[in-house]
């Protein structure tokens, strides 16, 4: 979706930055953890190539029904010798579900770096949730919701556990659908005070961030 091809999104504890070339290899990578051989077989599936995945990520770029964010760790992505690839934990979807109706949309996060120790229990899928709720709700207009969380530990579920809603586990694809209404009183349950969040240019960040260092003369 061009709408994010320049938007990055920082929260305390993840940075949100626009799905790009430079990402694919490490994206690749994470889907191949998550598809095991054993997914596979179960749902009759076979897995992309790497030249699948460059053309789904420069479609995925182009088309109006799919809004698409790279986690980033943001303690490694604030150290400018680390290369953003290597920051990278998982994504967040926004996909509109309904060309009558751009109000209605599917929201899906994988967490691959859930398999790192230091990762788990630690609210990323929370604040990622939270914030991706919050830009699809104020900038994409979205009203109702249907929430994928595809995590083998899915501990930021329990976020929206005393919500109203209607659950399903698919053990199978390690997938909790759960389907809320984006009305006035969830805002106030799950966005509160969303101040934590920046937006900026990815552009800038990210130049920024890889410009060489130049000592201060005296």
């Amino acid at each position: 979706m061009r709408i994010n091809e320049d938007i990055l999104l920082e929260g305390e504890k993840v940075v949100l930055v626009p799905y790009n070339a430079d990402h694919v290899p490490r994206y690749y990578k994470y889907h191949q953890w998550m598809c095991s051989p054993e997914l596979q077989k179960l749902t009759a599936s076979e897995p992309l190539t790497l030249e699948q995945e460059y053309d789904m990520q420069r479609c995925w770029r182009e088309d109006d029904d799919k809004c698409t964010f790279i986690i980033l760790d943001k303690q490694k992505w604030a150290d400018p010798s680390i290369p953003e690839q290597e920051c990278m934990v998982g994504d967040v979807n926004i996909f509109l579900t309904d060309p009558s109706d751009p109000s209605l949309a599917e929201l899906e996060i994988m967490i691959a770096g859930y398999r790192v120790p230091c990762y788990r229990g630690k609210g990323l899928g929370k604040e990622v949730t939270r914030m991706m709720m919050y830009y699809g709700r104020t900038k994409l207009m979205i009203k109702d919701l249907l929430l994928v969380v595809t995590t083998p530990y899915m501990y930021s579920v329990f976020f929206f556990c005393d919500l109203p809603q209607q659950l399903s586990i698919s053990e199978v694809f390690q997938e909790v659908t759960l389907g809320v209404t984006v009305n006035e009183a969830l805002q106030k349950h799950v966005f509160g005070n969303m101040d934590f969040m920046l937006q900026r240019e990815y552009g800038k960040a990210r130049d920024s961030r890889q410009a060489p260092f130049t000592p201060l003369s005296l």
